[in-house]
Protein backbone atom coordinates (compact mmCIF):
# COMPACT_ATOMS: atom_id res chain seq x y z
CA UNK A 1 0.00 0.00 0.00
CA UNK A 2 1.47 3.33 -1.03
CA UNK A 3 1.68 6.07 1.55
CA UNK A 4 1.32 9.79 1.00
CA UNK A 5 2.42 12.52 3.35
CA UNK A 6 0.16 15.55 3.58
CA UNK A 7 2.39 18.58 4.24
CA UNK A 8 4.67 16.54 6.43
CA UNK A 9 1.91 15.50 8.78
CA UNK A 10 0.33 12.07 9.20
CA UNK A 11 1.19 9.43 6.65
CA UNK A 12 -1.88 8.29 4.74
CA UNK A 13 -2.38 5.24 2.56
CA UNK A 14 -3.66 5.11 -1.01
CA UNK A 15 -5.41 2.33 -2.86
CA UNK A 16 -2.70 -0.04 -4.01
CA UNK A 17 -3.69 0.05 -7.69
CA UNK A 18 -2.31 3.56 -7.97
CA UNK A 19 1.04 3.73 -9.73
CA UNK A 20 3.69 6.36 -9.01
CA UNK A 21 2.73 8.26 -12.16
CA UNK A 22 1.78 11.82 -11.12
CA UNK A 23 -1.27 11.81 -13.41
CA UNK A 24 -2.56 8.63 -11.80
CA UNK A 25 -1.88 9.92 -8.27
CA UNK A 26 -3.71 13.18 -8.99
CA UNK A 27 -6.65 11.31 -10.51
CA UNK A 28 -6.93 9.00 -7.50
CA UNK A 29 -6.49 11.75 -4.92
CA UNK A 30 -8.79 14.35 -6.49
CA UNK A 31 -11.34 12.66 -8.74
CA UNK A 32 -11.83 8.90 -8.48
CA UNK A 33 -14.89 8.08 -6.43
CA UNK A 34 -16.05 11.67 -5.94
CA UNK A 35 -19.81 11.87 -6.63
CA UNK A 36 -20.39 13.67 -9.94
CA UNK A 37 -23.69 15.38 -10.72
CA UNK A 38 -22.54 17.62 -13.58
CA UNK A 39 -23.78 16.41 -16.96
CA UNK A 40 -20.75 17.53 -18.94
CA UNK A 41 -18.41 15.69 -16.58
CA UNK A 42 -20.60 12.59 -16.76
CA UNK A 43 -20.42 12.77 -20.56
CA UNK A 44 -16.65 13.17 -20.35
CA UNK A 45 -16.33 9.95 -18.36
CA UNK A 46 -18.69 8.06 -20.68
CA UNK A 47 -16.54 9.15 -23.62
CA UNK A 48 -13.18 8.49 -21.97
CA UNK A 49 -14.16 5.11 -20.56
CA UNK A 50 -15.41 4.03 -23.98
CA UNK A 51 -12.06 5.09 -25.43
CA UNK A 52 -10.29 3.09 -22.75
CA UNK A 53 -11.89 -0.24 -23.71
CA UNK A 54 -9.07 -2.77 -24.11
CA UNK A 55 -6.44 -0.27 -22.93
CA UNK A 56 -5.08 0.89 -19.58
CA UNK A 57 -6.67 3.89 -17.89
CA UNK A 58 -3.31 5.67 -17.69
CA UNK A 59 -3.17 5.55 -21.50
CA UNK A 60 -6.34 7.64 -21.59
CA UNK A 61 -5.37 9.91 -18.70
CA UNK A 62 -2.22 10.92 -20.55
CA UNK A 63 -4.36 11.88 -23.56
CA UNK A 64 -7.07 13.63 -21.58
CA UNK A 65 -6.02 17.09 -22.73
CA UNK A 66 -6.05 15.84 -26.32
CA UNK A 67 -9.57 14.48 -25.86
CA UNK A 68 -10.72 17.74 -24.29
CA UNK A 69 -9.58 19.69 -27.34
CA UNK A 70 -10.72 17.12 -29.89
CA UNK A 71 -14.18 16.66 -28.40
CA UNK A 72 -15.20 20.30 -27.85
CA UNK A 73 -14.55 20.37 -24.08
CA UNK A 74 -16.91 17.38 -23.80
CA UNK A 75 -19.94 19.42 -24.83
CA UNK A 76 -22.40 16.66 -25.88
CA UNK A 77 -24.40 19.04 -28.07
CA UNK A 78 -21.34 19.99 -30.10
CA UNK A 79 -20.06 16.41 -30.29
CA UNK A 80 -23.50 15.23 -31.45
CA UNK A 81 -23.14 17.60 -34.40
CA UNK A 82 -19.82 16.20 -35.61
CA UNK A 83 -19.97 15.46 -39.34
CA UNK A 84 -18.33 12.56 -41.19
CA UNK A 85 -15.65 15.05 -42.30
CA UNK A 86 -14.98 16.03 -38.68
CA UNK A 87 -14.76 12.36 -37.70
CA UNK A 88 -12.19 11.76 -40.45
CA UNK A 89 -10.16 14.67 -39.09
CA UNK A 90 -10.29 13.17 -35.60
CA UNK A 91 -8.94 9.90 -36.95
CA UNK A 92 -5.78 11.78 -37.93
CA UNK A 93 -5.42 13.37 -34.47
CA UNK A 94 -2.43 11.93 -32.54
CA UNK A 95 -3.82 13.37 -29.28
CA UNK A 96 -6.51 10.69 -29.04
CA UNK A 97 -6.87 6.96 -29.63
CA UNK A 98 -7.49 6.85 -33.38
CA UNK A 99 -9.94 3.99 -33.42
CA UNK A 100 -12.77 4.52 -35.89
CA UNK A 101 -15.32 2.51 -33.90
CA UNK A 102 -14.57 4.43 -30.71
CA UNK A 103 -14.64 7.85 -32.37
CA UNK A 104 -17.93 7.04 -34.11
CA UNK A 105 -19.28 5.73 -30.78
CA UNK A 106 -18.45 9.04 -29.10
CA UNK A 107 -20.66 10.88 -31.59
CA UNK A 108 -23.42 8.26 -31.40
CA UNK A 109 -23.33 8.40 -27.62
CA UNK A 110 -23.50 12.20 -27.60
CA UNK A 111 -26.73 12.06 -29.59
CA UNK A 112 -28.20 9.42 -27.28
CA UNK A 113 -27.01 11.47 -24.28
CA UNK A 114 -28.99 14.49 -25.51
CA UNK A 115 -32.13 12.37 -25.82
CA UNK A 116 -31.74 11.26 -22.20
CA UNK A 117 -31.33 14.87 -21.09
CA UNK A 118 -34.51 15.75 -22.92
CA UNK A 119 -36.42 12.86 -21.38
CA UNK A 120 -35.16 13.09 -17.79
CA UNK A 121 -34.15 16.74 -17.52
CA UNK A 122 -30.52 15.76 -16.99
CA UNK A 123 -28.26 12.77 -17.50
CA UNK A 124 -27.47 13.04 -13.80
CA UNK A 125 -31.09 12.28 -12.87
CA UNK A 126 -31.14 9.35 -15.28
CA UNK A 127 -27.81 7.81 -14.19
CA UNK A 128 -28.23 8.05 -10.43
CA UNK A 129 -31.59 6.28 -10.53
CA UNK A 130 -29.63 3.04 -10.98
CA UNK A 131 -28.31 3.42 -7.43
CA UNK A 132 -31.53 4.91 -6.05
CA UNK A 133 -29.90 8.34 -5.94
CA UNK A 134 -27.33 7.33 -3.30
CA UNK A 135 -23.69 6.33 -3.45
CA UNK A 136 -23.05 2.62 -2.91
CA UNK A 137 -20.32 2.33 -0.27
CA UNK A 138 -18.32 -0.88 -0.33
CA UNK A 139 -15.80 -1.94 2.30
CA UNK A 140 -13.03 -3.72 0.45
CA UNK A 141 -9.66 -4.33 2.09
CA UNK A 142 -7.98 -5.66 -1.06
CA UNK A 143 -8.17 -4.65 -4.71
CA UNK A 144 -8.89 -8.23 -5.77
CA UNK A 145 -12.16 -8.09 -3.84
CA UNK A 146 -13.57 -5.48 -6.22
CA UNK A 147 -16.02 -6.85 -8.78
CA UNK A 148 -15.76 -6.12 -12.50
CA UNK A 149 -19.53 -5.60 -12.68
CA UNK A 150 -22.54 -5.37 -10.39
CA UNK A 151 -26.28 -5.81 -10.73
CA UNK A 152 -26.51 -2.01 -10.92
CA UNK A 153 -23.92 -1.71 -13.69
CA UNK A 154 -25.63 -4.57 -15.55
CA UNK A 155 -28.96 -2.72 -15.45
CA UNK A 156 -27.38 0.64 -16.32
CA UNK A 157 -25.45 -0.88 -19.24
CA UNK A 158 -28.48 -2.75 -20.55
CA UNK A 159 -30.57 0.41 -20.54
CA UNK A 160 -27.84 2.45 -22.25
CA UNK A 161 -27.54 -0.16 -24.99
CA UNK A 162 -31.29 -0.09 -25.54
CA UNK A 163 -30.95 3.67 -25.99
CA UNK A 164 -28.29 3.23 -28.66
CA UNK A 165 -25.07 3.73 -26.69
CA UNK A 166 -21.89 1.96 -27.82
CA UNK A 167 -18.88 0.85 -25.76
CA UNK A 168 -20.97 0.85 -22.60
CA UNK A 169 -20.82 -2.79 -21.51
CA UNK A 170 -21.27 -3.71 -17.83
CA UNK A 171 -17.52 -3.63 -17.06
CA UNK A 172 -17.06 -0.20 -18.64
CA UNK A 173 -20.14 1.09 -16.85
CA UNK A 174 -18.97 -0.28 -13.50
CA UNK A 175 -15.71 1.62 -14.03
CA UNK A 176 -17.83 4.68 -14.86
CA UNK A 177 -19.78 4.26 -11.63
CA UNK A 178 -16.54 3.97 -9.64
CA UNK A 179 -15.07 7.04 -11.34
CA UNK A 180 -18.13 9.22 -10.83
CA UNK A 181 -18.73 8.25 -7.22
CA UNK A 182 -21.89 6.25 -7.79
CA UNK A 183 -19.83 3.54 -6.09
CA UNK A 184 -17.16 4.17 -3.45
CA UNK A 185 -14.57 1.48 -4.10
CA UNK A 186 -11.65 3.09 -2.33
CA UNK A 187 -10.10 0.53 -0.02
CA UNK A 188 -11.11 1.09 3.60
CA UNK A 189 -7.45 1.75 4.43
CA UNK A 190 -7.20 4.49 1.79
CA UNK A 191 -7.21 8.08 3.04
CA UNK A 192 -9.85 8.92 0.42
CA UNK A 193 -12.36 6.27 1.57
CA UNK A 194 -14.19 8.56 3.99
CA UNK A 195 -13.45 11.79 2.10
CA UNK A 196 -15.44 10.82 -1.00
CA UNK A 197 -18.56 9.70 0.84
CA UNK A 198 -21.63 11.75 0.03
CA UNK A 199 -22.92 13.81 2.93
Amino acid sequence: MDTVTDKGQNKMERCNWVTRDPAYIHYHDKEWGVPVHDDRTLFEFILLEGAQAGLSWITILKRREGYTKAFADFDPERVAGFTPKKIEQLLQNPGIIRNKLKVNAAVTNARAFLKIQEEFGSFDTYAWQFVDGRQIVNAFTRTDQMPATSKESDAFSRDLKQRGFKFTGPTIIYAHMQATGMVNDHLVSCFRYHEVMEN
